[in-house]
Order: C-alpha cells, then sequence, then structure tokens
C-alpha cells in the first residue's frame, strides 16, 4: 500500500522568512520522517494596494491540487492565509494566521484599512470568503488558542488549538545560565524589539543583549540603541545558523519575546524547550499561553521600561531563579511533539 500522498499549502513572500516560514518546513519535513509522501506548495502573496488581495485568494481557488500526473493527493493542510482557499475533497486547516490587518488589527496604527466604503466593502469580502473557504475543512485547528479565539470572534468558526513544535524539537538543550539575554524574533514593528532596546537602557547590571534576527526595522533597532547610549551592550547578530541558534538559547540566562497580540510565538517555546525564563509583556497575545508571571518567566506592562529593566536586573542577579523558572517552563512544553500533532492533524 502507498504512502499517503499530502501537501502542505502556504502563502510566501519572496525573501521574507519568520515563524510561518519555519512552521510549513517543519511540518513537511515531520511528515517525511514518518513515512508520508508530501511536498509544499507555495504561492507568492502581495498584500498591497488592498485590492491585490483578491487576486491571491483568487490565485488559491484556482488550484487544482487533487492530483499530480495521475496520482491521487490524499489530503492537503492549508496554513497561512490565504492557502486555506484551495478546493480540496480533504481539506485540513492548521491556521497560523489570518489577514489580521482586516480583523484584529483594524483601528490599530497595524491596520492601512479605514472607514471608507471601499474599504469597508472590501474587508466584508475578505471575511465572507473566510467563512466559506474555511468552513469547507474537515477539520480545523489553529496554531495557539489566541488564534482560536479570533477566529471563533470574528467568523462563528470553532477551532481546535495545536502548538507547533519548534523547528529545531530534540536538540535544544541547557548548558548554563551565562551574562546574556537572548532575543530570537524577526525585525518587524509588530515585534517590538524596540522595548528590549528601551529596556537596555535602564537596566542596571553589566548585561548583554543579543538579538538574533533580520527584518526591515534593522536599521531603526540600531538607532535607536545608539541614541541610548547601549549600542556598545546591544548586538545584532542578524541571521544566525541552527547550531549557532542552539548554542546561543543554550548558554543564555533568559530570553526576551514582546510582540503585539502575537498568534502563537515559536520563539516562547524553543527558550522553555532549552530550559530558560521568559520574559514578555501583558499584551504578547499567544506568548501568554506560556509564559506564566513569577512561574516561567515574567510578564511586564507594554511600554514600561523600567519595569522590564527591573525583571532583566533581577533574573541577571539570580541564577538560581533563573533556573527554577526554565525548569517550569520545560515541564510546560515538554509534550508538545510532532508524534501527537502529526496524529492530531491526519485525524488518527
Amino acid at each position: 500500500m502507498s504512502a499517503k500522498r499530502i501537501v502542505v499549502c502556504t502563502a510566501q513572500t519572496p525573501f521574507v522568512q519568520g515563524g510561518a516560514e519555519l512552521h510549513v518546513a517543519s511540518l513537511h519535513r515531520a511528515l517525511l520522517e514518518r513515512g508520508y509522501e508530501s511536498d509544499i506548495v507555495r504561492v507568492p502573496f502581495l498584500w498591497y494596494p488592498k485590492a491585490e488581495v483578491l487576486k491571491g485568494y483568487l490565485a488559491w481557488r484556482l488550484l487544482d491540487l487533487t492530483e499530480s500526473e495521475g496520482q491521487k493527493i490524499d489530503m492537503v493542510i492549508a496554513t497561512k492565509f490565504p492557502s486555506y482557499v484551495v478546493r480540496h475533497p480533504n481539506k485540513v486547516v492548521w491556521l497560523i494566521q489570518q489577514f489580521r490587518q482586516a480583523y484584529d488589527l483594524f483601528g490599530t496604527e497595524h491596520s492601512h484599512f479605514t472607514n471608507d466604503p471601499g474599504d469597508t466593502r472590501l474587508r466584508q469580502i475578505i471575511r465572507q470568503i473566510d467563512n466559506v473557504t474555511l468552513s469547507e475543512a474537515k477539520r480545523i485547528f489553529t496554531n495557539a488558542r489566541n488564534t482560536a479565539n479570533r477566529l471563533l470572534r470574528f467568523n462563528g468558526l470553532h477551532a481546535e488549538p495545536l502548538y507547533a513544535p519548534p523547528p529545531l524539537d530534540g536538540h535544544y538543550r541547557c548548558d548554563s545560565y551565562g551574562d546574556y539575554l537572548l532575543v530570537v524574533s524577526r525585525l518587524n514593528i509588530l515585534k517590538r524589539v524596540n522595548l528590549i532596546v528601551e529596556a537596555m537602557a535602564q537596566v542596571r547590571s553589566g548585561v548583554q543583549c543579543l538579538i538574533a534576527g533580520r527584518g526591515e526595522e534593522e536599521d531603526s533597532l540600531r538607532r535607536l540603541a545608539r541614541d541610548r547610549g547601549v549600542a556598545n551592550r546591544v548586538k545584532f547578530l542578524g541571521f544566525v545558523p541552527d547550531d549557532q541558534l542552539i548554542e546561543l538559547y543554550a548558554n543564555c540566562f533568559s530570553t526576551f519575546y514582546g510582540p503585539y497580540d502575537e498568534d502563537y510565538g515559536l520563539a516562547t517555546v524553543e527558550a522553555m524547550k532549552s530550559h530558560k525564563p521568559v520574559l514578555t509583556v501583558s499584551d504578547a497575545g499567544g506568548v501568554l499561553e506560556f509564559v506564566e508571571d513569577g512561574v516561567t518567566g515574567y510578564v511586564t506592562r507594554p511600554g514600561d521600561h523600567q519595569e522590564l529593566a527591573t525583571r532583566i536586573d533581577q533574573l541577571f542577579a539570580d541564577r538560581a531563579l533563573c533556573q527554577r523558572l526554565g525548569e517550569t517552563g520545560y515541564e510546560k512544553v515538554r509534550e508538545i511533539t510532532w508524534d501527537k500533532t502529526i496524529e492530531l492533524l491526519l485525524g488518527g
């Protein structure tokens, strides 16, 4: 009997790599390792001008993924918006995110939609398409409870949260609680890496902050570090290969991850798999499904740079505290594995 053939569907902005891309690559690899035939279908996505969004929907709707060279494709797993628009008799959705600018980000500085009639109509169309095409799925999962709550709130659709193991699961370790704070993030405005740069200007200890990641905000973050007088203690590492990333997690004393209303946040689970406490903020979204204040890390108020700086100093001064919080965090995420995830996705 031939192996089940499964296609993982995702939208891909050229030259952009983030958590969603790692999620898809890890899922594909996990399927192959478990004996399934798997491939990834990527369609480029452009969200500006706003009307381009509808072209992205149409591109996915026109695809035929029921077979390939005469061989049946048994299942599609749709992930990132708008890949879930694809037609297939056995479509499963593992929703990473919808077009947030038309949903929960509407009315904030992070959305380019306004209240004018054209934008209002476009948002209505997006919601209608999502309602219809997501409802076609045999099963709907989301990457976090936060994403499931949004889907229920805006679309009236129920989904089961299903956490993805981090890409290097099985390799994370803890060697020490060293002398640096680690930030692993795409340098995007929604990731708010500026919060840690601001806090570093107020820490009293000699802590170093290492920032691993690239993105369009890098230049402004470097300027901010210079303006705040911490350029010598905030180091931008750029892209970090896997072996170096494991090493960085293994030897930091803590990590910071403070995005705005994040869907999930793989960096949180990576840190906890490395037995490290996580510093975050109270509006970080899915991150708060793992970080409990005083238990697995600390939750500070966004914009209160002194509060964050105080927590950094506290952890830097107390390695036993780092270890206690880190061990509790590890216990919280240790059962997030690909074996369980694949079984649920495939209906086992």
